[in-house]
């Protein structure tokens, strides 16, 4: 009796010891066992789960320029989703929409249908403030100063506060991802202006108010579009192309995994 008694504790040393090292996060769910005086529970990624994910926001999310219609950033980052761990099937629906303002987005949000389908995503994907910005240069388009940019990024912070507060009320679990602003009128230009310290600033306050927020993701994009040498503009010359979307995608999935995505995902995804 008490040779089987030591066996058990040799046994339950030994997958304690299998356990991963580090800070790596993992759910229980129903799969957890107890062997001798050791307990171990598989990962939440383990039994993969359908991925419910919407797209929010400008022309960017909504793939503008897509000369491949693959639906920009958007369409390319949910596909390789499929890949990930703890993802059965990504079922992902693009509620983005070209020359959308934040004041337009939390007007939007206000839709019972859109309110459901926030209220059901594990991820949502986020754009917003190209059009609050192309707003203040219309409006003063013969005579631009820098003071206009910096009284609209005022009021931009406090509806990016309202915005992140709605999306919250509705859905304390989702995952958001965001992605900053880039400077179009680079492609004329190879000359610093100021128009690059006010993008700068307001990608700053985009920034900040995604890591206020404690589960989300800022993805800095203004490098990939900081001249048109690799050819990632659309015709338009503001708009990004397949290739441009093609680097956004990749930088959207490159900075998901340095937030940290099995964190975010509190050990249900991993990639």
């Amino acid at each position: 009796m008490r040779r089987v008694f030591m066996l058990l504790i040799v046994f339950s040393l030994l997958l304690s010891s299998c356990q991963p090292e580090g800070n790596r996060v993992s759910q229980p769910f129903s799969a957890r066992h107890e062997i001798g005086f050791s307990e171990w529970s598989i990962p939440g990624y383990f039994i993969p789960k359908k991925i419910h994910v919407i797209g929010l926001g400008d022309s960017l999310t909504q793939g503008v320029g897509d000369e491949l219609k693959k639906s920009g950033y958007f369409g390319r980052v949910t596909g390789k989703m499929k890949e990930w761990k703890g993802v059965l099937d990504v079922d992902s629906e693009n509620l983005a929409k070209r020359g959308r303002r934040s004041d337009q987005l939390i007007d939007q949000l206000e839709e019972s249908e859109i309110q459901s389908a926030v209220e059901e995503a594990d991820l949502i994907y986020l754009t917003i403030g190209g059009n609050d910005i192309m707003k203040v240069v219309k409006a003063n388009l013969f005579n631009l100063k820098v003071e206009p940019f910096y009284r609209e990024l005022g009021d931009f912070e406090n509806r990016l506060d309202e915005l992140f507060t709605i999306i919250r009320t509705l859905n304390g679990d989702a995952i958001i991802v965001v992605g900053g602003l880039y400077n179009p009128i680079s492609i004329v230009t190879d000359e610093a202006n100021e128009f690059d310290e006010i993008l700068e600033d307001w990608n700053e306050a985009i920034e900040i108010r995604t890591i206020m927020d404690g589960k989300a993701c800022f993805v800095p994009v203004t490098d990939l579009f900081d001249s048109n040498v690799n050819m990632v503009y659309h015709t338009d010359f503001f708009h990004p192309n397949a290739k441009g979307y093609d680097g956004m995608a990749n930088r959207f999935l490159e900075s998901i995994q340095k937030c940290g995505l099995l964190e975010l995902s509190e050990g249900q995804l991993d990639m």
